[in-house]
């Protein structure tokens, strides 16, 4: 191996498309579950350079004959180059979660810092806090050492914070939708900070943009830096502007990796533009009907005749969460997803949502559409619905011509959520 990642578990590791897209260089995925096999593999030194996450960011140091001062200071390597047999090495955390916060505007100056969770990542960021000026940092655990000033959960919705930083890895894929602590209680924040990557946005993050909370993002920025900073060690020169190789491959990831859900009413052509939008994006297409069908074994008609309404949204809660947790896909929603805002929280926690918005003229009464059929029954929903629709919506995209100018209006309005 040349360049690659090592680990204990890699399965959802974004760190092999970013390097491919960055430099071209092949760069491989290398599990090593026990600290027994990590051992081996550094004392081979079978690779050029390497990147390490947890949980051996410590024990490689061990065998690194130069270690750089951030790295030794936080106790925590991520980044190892081999120079003729001896190894050298660096923390590239550090920049790249200074990048993240200057990229957002997070001032520490004079502010009070919650960080969550005790691990690795958390002395990387508590340094970049103390670096910046910060007035009072605090570690925040689910068992706290009173003997290092660590509180509890509940003793941190008291201490007036206005930045949080969340290195635990609660509400990461795959178990989505949790949020170690609930900021609803906490005003006067100004930044909401996770690392999680995956999904693009944790449960924490969603809270904070509910909230108003003028910095609430996270950790995909932290993560494609770090990989720009390390690609610098491990070909041993500098980019021209590491700012805009950072932009440019976090767009390219987010437009790749991201979800495209398409929220609307019945017979608004949301399958119909889903499928051509899923074969020009490279991405699965779901129609999350279908699934529900697929997974009950009944029909949608059958449901509703069986269970009502209330029970068909149990079903379709379900498909919907299980499917927005997932990436790469275009999801083709019932109309009446937006009913229920959980489902546009999963939704929007690992995607883009996009309002087909079909003229009222033109949407079809009945069809096998429980809850049109009739015009009236139909005008009624459309007139219910349309501010949720707009609500959700990341983008409004016009389906009055054509199918084709409709895929067309959804690229571009792609493209402009994605160049941001």
């Amino acid at each position: 191996m040349e360049y690659g990642l090592i680990g204990g578990r890699l399965g959802h590791s974004y760190s092999k498309v970013i390097h491919e897209m960055l430099c071209g260089y092949r760069y491989d995925l290398c599990p090593l579950p026990t600290e027994e096999e990590v051992r081996a593999f550094l004392t081979r030194q079978q690779f050029r350079a390497i990147n390490v996450t947890i949980p051996y960011k410590l024990v490689v140091m061990e065998y690194c004959s130069y270690i750089d001062p951030h790295a030794k200071a936080i106790n925590a390597v991520n980044t190892i180059v081999n120079r003729n047999g001896l190894l050298y090495g660096y923390n590239t955390d550090y920049p790249g979660f200074s990048y993240l916060c200057d990229a957002h505007g997070v001032e520490f100056k004079d502010r009070t810092v919650l960080i969550l969770g005790t691990g690795g990542t958390h002395n990387t960021t508590w340094a970049v806090a103390h670096d910046r000026g910060a007035k009072q940092i605090y570690t925040v655990s689910r068992h706290p050492d009173p003997e290092k000033g660590e509180l509890t959960y509940a003793q941190a919705l008291t201490t007036g914070a206005q930045i949080i930083i969340n290195t635990t890895p609660v509400g990461m894929y795959p178990n989505v939708g949790v949020s170690a602590l609930d900021i609803t209680s906490m005003p006067g924040l100004e930044a909401v900070i996770d690392v999680i990557y995956n999904p693009d946005k944790t449960e924490l993050i969603l809270r904070a943009e509910e909230l108003g909370v003028p910095v609430a993002v996270g950790g995909l920025e932290m993560l494609v830096a770090q990989a720009v900073y390390a690609a610098e060690f491990f070909l041993d020169r500098k980019f021209e502007d590491a700012g805009a190789e950072i932009a440019r491959v976090t767009s390219e990831l987010r437009r790749e990796q991201l979800n495209i859900a398409l929220i609307g009413m019945p017979s608004s052509g949301k399958s119909t533009l889903g499928r051509a939008l899923a074969e020009r994006l490279g991405k699965r297409f779901v129609d999350l009907d279908e699934e529900i069908v697929k997974a009950d074994g009944r029909s949608i008609s059958d449901i509703f005749a069986a269970e009502g309404e209330a029970g068909f949204r149990k079903l379709e809660a379900a498909q919907t969460a299980r499917f927005a947790r997932e990436n790469r896909q275009v999801i083709s929603c019932g109309g009446g997803v937006v009913k229920d805002p959980a489902n546009l929280r999963a939704l929007h926690a690992n995607g883009i949502v996009l309002f087909i918005d079909r003229p009222l003229e033109d949407l079809l009464v009945g069809g096998g559409r429980p809850l049109s059929t009739s015009p009236e029954a139909l005008k009624t929903m459309e007139a219910q619905r349309r501010p949720l629709y707009l609500a959700a919506a990341d983008a409004v995209i016009p389906n009055k011509t054509t199918p084709a100018d409709a895929v067309t209006a959804a690229m571009e309005a792609l493209d402009e959520i994605f160049s941001h």
